[in-house]
């Protein structure tokens, strides 16, 4: 009885969107972003369309729990996944009438984990490493905002924390968050001077083309509040070689696919808190960490 409701509600809900398509209607009020945590398993993958069919649990505030196709907000992982994977994820929707359900339109999945894999021989073409706790992080090179190349080795005896981000993400739950968050953090550890002197804050950008060290010395100075009078002493904004950029997002976990237009990237998301020693002390693969939160990470890092 349970599967045939599930059923009617998959053809009703279909039904709606396509009756939803084909109303005529006046110019299309500006979206927002709407995100909901989600968890399922999953049933069918179609690589030709990007999508997976999701058994999903009720998700809370918009609907109940029922198998539906999802496009994946990174097409090219779909390759990751197969039937019978318990995956987590976030059903990220654009929003053109504020909180209203009806509103919600271009469903898809993000910042996907699979949390028990069904065929655990499984090996996908490109291996994305999941961080975890006392991993050593490897000696990348960056190109900071001033021009210069910096080592994440030569942070060690610091605590240092890493975001990634792009300067052109349109999102505002996505790279803005991010650098907020951060901006709110650096505050913070200025406070306490001697925390400030054992700590470093580093964002790194996956779009090196685009985001050059004057493009990212502008963005800097924008989230700091200094501007042109930043220094960056203790908040390094900078971005990998091109040709090392895939050996860095796959160690961090983060999956980058071209977005709808030349100027857009859709990604997932990854905050790291590395130890003095050099190695994963936190790993934060979504956007619902807050800076009081990592701030405590951090004060408990730099004791031991």
């Amino acid at each position: 009885m349970t599967s045939h409701r599930r059923l009617l509600s998959v053809v009703l809900l279909s039904l709606s969107l396509f009756a939803a398509g084909c109303r005529k209607s006046g110019p299309a009020a500006p979206a927002t972003q709407k995100s909901f945590p989600l968890k399922g398993r999953i049933v069918a993958t179609d690589p030709a369309t990007g999508e997976v069919t999701l058994d999903h649990e009720a998700i809370p505030g918009y609907m109940e729990a029922m198998i539906m196709p999802y496009k994946l907000a990174q097409p090219d992982t779909i390759s990751e996944f197969h039937p019978g994977d318990r995956i987590a994820a976030h059903l990220v929707l654009d929003a053109t009438r504020g909180d209203d359900p009806s509103g919600y339109r271009h469903p898809r999945l993000d910042q996907v984990v699979v949390t028990a894999q069904a065929r655990p021989d499984y090996k996908p073409a490109v291996q994305y490493h999941v961080p975890a706790a006392g991993d050593t992080i490897p000696d990348f090179a960056l190109l900071n905002q001033s021009g210069k190349t910096i080592h994440l080795a030569q942070f060690k005896g610091k605590v240092v924390a890493i975001t990634f981000i792009y300067t052109r993400c349109p999102l505002a739950d996505y790279c803005p968050r991010m650098s907020r968050n951060f901006a709110d953090l650096d505050q913070s550890l200025a406070a306490d001077p001697a925390l400030y002197g054992d700590t470093h804050l580093i964002s790194i950008s996956f779009d090196p083309t685009y985001d050059t060290p004057a493009v990212l010395r502008s963005y800097g100075g924008a989230y700091t509040g200094k501007y042109t009078k930043e220094q960056f002493q203790h908040w390094d904004f900078a971005a990998p070689p091109v040709k090392e950029l895939p050996a860095i997002t796959q160690f961090f976990n983060v999956g980058i696919t071209p977005g709808d237009n030349p100027t857009s990237l859709q990604h997932s998301l990854s905050t790291i808190l590395i130890g003095k020693d050099g190695k994963v002390a936190a790993w934060y693969p979504t956007n619902d960490w807050k800076p009081a939160d990592l701030l405590n990470d951090i004060k408990a890092a730099a004791k031991l």
